[in-house]
């Protein structure tokens, strides 16, 4: 029987609830395959912070290279917003993107028809939706160095390596060949010489993707764009800051921000999350929406393991959930038929993935 090993960090506020929810489906789904989990538990953010002084400890590190996966939930919270920078719960997460080498971010996002009210935008304007935003992850102005602050200034750097930008830009193009074949790059090449930088390699890198139509929309027009026909674009390539963004306001598009999965990849380990915080004001309440969690855990399965069938079972019964009419309060006010717990969404998620 095949072991995939599993890197596991709960971190803060909702993080272990949601977490757990995700742990029982991938059980539903492994069993009476023929392949089994291994978790091992690992410290990163807020409470890493508070046991052992660092967000993220060695031995977090050490372990999530040692695994097949890294299946996260969140971090972060007021608690510890007045702490150095480099001790806050988020530096840790950027840490560790950079030790295991994930450049690359997918964020799907797919609008479920059940769901269609929930956005704020119109019906006819997000029926059918189904985007991937590209993020460049360890590169940009969130790594780039020098920086500095002192009573009167601060600065930042952002720079980009033709390295970087290359093979980012392949994996967008290699993303489209899969789904609509188009990608629109999004940068600000008319004022920013990084961002024309970032422009002059994707179109070099595109000459290898013919079959694929690449564009180019500046990052302002965008962010308008995504709000007023967001059905136009398929893949959307961008750098770290403007990726960041970009994801945040595509994620509303569906209705709420506790729907939708994320992939880093890249180094040999990913690491899949869901794109919310840790909301540390509803944790322990039971009431936190799992499914961008366990919808983390089937990108994991698919990208990490490969077991493409064990995916197919999570996202359908993800959509029976949400068609059966069972909701979280965050999106109770729309098709409900039943408001559920945390936990209540979890069992039924597995119990349809046990069934089929």
């Amino acid at each position: 029987m095949k072991k995939y090993k599993i890197a596991v960090i709960k971190g803060d506020g909702i993080g272990p609830e949601i977490i757990d929810e995700a742990i029982k489906v991938l059980d539903a789904v492994s069993a009476g395959s023929e392949y089994e989990f291994e978790y091992n538990e690992y410290l990163m953010g807020g409470d890493a912070y508070d046991i052992t002084g660092d967000p993220l400890p060695d031995e977090t590190v050490v372990g999530c290279k040692e695994s097949d996966a890294v299946l996260f939930g969140a971090i972060g919270g007021e608690k510890w917003d007045n702490l150095p920078r480099d001790k806050r719960p988020e530096s840790g997460l950027l840490r560790l993107r950079e030790q295991l080498e994930l450049y690359a971010n997918f964020r799907p996002v797919k609008v479920y028809d059940e769901l269609i009210d929930a956005s704020s935008l119109k019906k006819e304007v997000i029926e059918g939706v189904d985007l991937l935003v590209m993020r460049e992850l360890t590169g940009g102005i969130y790594f780039g160095k020098p920086r500095q602050k002192n009573e009167d200034s601060a600065f930042n750097t952002m720079i980009y390596t033709k390295d970087e930008v290359v093979r980012i830009a392949k994996m967008a193009f290699e993303a489209a060949l899969k789904r609509d074949k188009k990608v629109c790059s999004v940068d600000k090449a008319n004022v920013l010489e990084v961002s024309q930088f970032w422009r002059d390699v994707v179109i070099e890198v595109a000459k290898g993707y013919p079959e694929v139509t690449l564009t180019h929309m500046y990052v302002d027009n965008a962010a308008m764009q995504l709000v007023r026909d967001p059905k136009q674009f398929d893949v959307i390539l961008t750098g770290n800051i403007f990726g960041d963004i970009l994801s945040d306001e595509a994620s509303m598009i569906s209705g709420s921000i506790g729907l939708l999965p994320s992939a880093s990849v890249g180094g040999s380990v990913g690491l899949y999350e869901p794109i919310h915080g840790s909301a540390p004001d509803i944790a322990g309440q039971g009431i936190a929406n799992p499914i961008a969690t366990i919808s983390s855990a089937s990108l994991m399965l698919r990208f990490a393991f490969g077991e493409e069938k064990a995916a197919d079972k999570i996202d359908r019964a993800i959509t029976k959930l949400l068609d059966e009419g069972y909701r979280t309060k965050d999106i109770s006010s729309y098709g409900a038929k039943e408001v559920c717990s945390t936990t209540e969404i979890g069992s039924i998620i597995a119990d349809y993935v046990s069934k089929g």
